[in-house]
């Protein structure tokens, strides 16, 4: 006989279905966006702030939902995700895709009500490349799903940034470049480490159809573009040189350590180091990108 589900188990699996490491770190950057763009503008407004931080959460929340919904198949294969609510029958089909509309509908509302339109339009934008274009088609078809995915996790970043400046202006250019370079160095990584898990899930991701060598080649160019963009932003006079060094100094001991993947005796060791090394770096890039305006 099947034991009931309790309240607490179903709450768990609810809050499991978005993601909240994949969330959280969407809106961390949506934060600093934010804040580079206040402090740039001199503008910094409390209710648009928190409005920005809950709406931005909701439309996260409801793409990590139904991409949790549509990858059932895929995540009962591989190691890292078949514990997941969606793949265990915690939380059926149906409910997934309501709990899904209404946190995009009710995320969207209050973008909407307090922040404005550029806003809206860069999450709605940013949902459905990451649920559709990237989630339903190129990642199950392409090796390039990485790149469709890169392109819909820079949205957060831009997002935040739009909330102050309502406005495309070279700033949301540079933080939407910063981002998505970063997530090549961070993904590929994760590709090399489970690189099986893919290959039986059959998702061509980089490390699976051209190989590690080809893949640690291409974390190392995206290691240095992603650190070219974060120190244009001083150039471009939205942060002062305190930022630009402690971001060039960062940067080249990254480049340093993706350079090392050439030669690593054991690239899966290596791709452990370049994974948790792109977490550091990007709380490093969310403080800096925070205070950098501020700081001479």
């Amino acid at each position: 006989m099947t034991r009931p589900i309790t309240f607490s188990a179903r709450a768990r699996a609810y809050y499991q279905l978005i993601k909240p490491g994949v969330m959280y770190g969407n809106v961390l950057t949506g934060v600093a966006g934010y804040l580079l763009a206040a402090g740039h503008f001199g503008r910094f407004d409390w209710i648009e702030f928190i409005a920005t931080i809950i709406g931005m959460t909701g439309v996260v929340s409801a793409a990590c939902v139904l991409n949790n919904y549509l990858d059932q198949d895929i995540d009962q294969i591989m190691q890292r995700t078949k514990k997941r609510p969606s793949v265990t029958g915690v939380v059926s089909g149906p409910a997934m895709v309501a709990y899904s509309l209404v946190l995009l509908v009710v995320g969207t509302a209050i973008l909407a009500t307090w922040t404005n339109w550029l806003v809206v339009a860069i999450g709605l934008i940013g949902f459905v490349t990451y649920v559709w274009l990237y989630g339903a088609l190129s990642k199950r078809r392409s090796l390039h799903g990485t790149l469709v995915g890169s392109i819909s996790g820079a949205f957060p970043i831009a997002g935040g940034y739009a909330a102050v400046s309502g406005a495309v202006d070279p700033g949301l250019v540079i933080v939407f470049l910063i981002l998505f370079f970063w997530q090549f160095p961070e993904f590929y990584s994760i590709s090399i480490y489970r690189r099986k898990e893919y290959a039986a899930a059959h998702i061509p991701v980089i490390s699976v159809v051209r190989g590690v060598p080809r893949t640690v080649r291409w974390i190392l160019i995206n290691t240095i573009l992603y650190v070219v963009s974060t120190l244009l932003l001083t150039p471009f006079g939205y942060t002062g040189w305190i930022y630009f060094v402690v971001m060039l100094v960062a940067g080249l001991y990254w480049i340093v350590i993706g350079y090392q993947g050439l030669k690593a005796p054991d690239q899966e060791v290596w791709s452990r180091r370049m994974f948790k090394h792109s977490m550091y770096h990007i709380l490093l890039l969310c403080v800096m990108l925070s205070v950098g305006p501020l700081l001479p």
